[in-house]
């Protein structure tokens, strides 16, 4: 399977957490296409964004139930996703995350 390097990331998550980890733990959330390994997601980073990456961390986030119709009887279920921790070598950042609260 051929696959570009731009198509690895998917999206950046943004939540309470991740923006804890960003601030005090110099880490970035990403979720990262189901196929992607560790060395994948790394060079992804790093040559999209110009960091130096020291770690990469994978789990699979799975997928949440959700009540649908008025009787509660009907339960969709979302898809999961994979999901990608990034630590930055000390001193390197991404725009992205900067100025988000």
């Amino acid at each position: 399977m051929t696959t570009n390097l731009y198509e690895v990331l998917r999206r950046p998550i943004i939540t309470e957490k991740s923006n804890f980890q960003n601030g005090k733990l110099n880490q970035v959330v990403f979720e990262v296409a189901s196929y992607a390994t560790k060395p994948m997601i790394k060079d992804a980073v790093e040559l999209i964004f110009n960091v130096e990456v020291t770690r990469v961390n994978v789990s699979i986030a799975p997928g949440k139930k959700k009540m649908a119709g008025n009787s509660r009887r009907l339960v969709n279920r979302r898809k999961p996703y994979k999901k990608a921790v990034i630590t930055l070598a000390p001193g390197e950042t991404i725009d992205i995350f900067e100025g988000v609260y």
